[in-house]
């Protein structure tokens, strides 16, 4: 892993994520955006197995809801491509200078 990913990951992942874990992921997954999403979907399966809300009336109250909807919504953002990895193979992401074919058929008369 270059200098380039381990920089985009602890933007993705906060810097006080572990960087020999991060290495390890990489080795075996192979580009920064997969090491990204199994981070993020470990983080989110962790915050479900919990009660996302915890009241103690007049002491204390705990609510991960709006995290979880946080870590949801990052994970679609990673699964979209969004933002570009330094390591993403070229011409996955959206291009505005390319040209797509559509075909027009002519639909059943009723």
């Amino acid at each position: 892993m270059d200098a380039a990913a381990l920089a985009w990951l602890r933007a993705e992942l906060g810097t006080t994520t572990d960087q020999a874990d991060l290495t390890t992921r990489y080795t075996r997954l192979g580009t920064a955006r997969a090491v990204a999403i199994e981070v993020i979907r470990e983080r989110l399966a962790d915050l479900r197995a919990q009660p996302a809300k915890v009241t103690v009336n007049g002491v204390v109250g705990v609510d991960y809801a709006e995290t979880i909807k946080a870590y949801e919504r990052q994970l679609t953002i990673l699964e979209s491509g969004q933002p570009p990895a330094p390591d993403d193979p070229a011409g996955t992401g959206t291009s505005t200078d390319s040209i797509g074919i559509v075909y027009l058929r002519e639909r059943a008369r009723r």
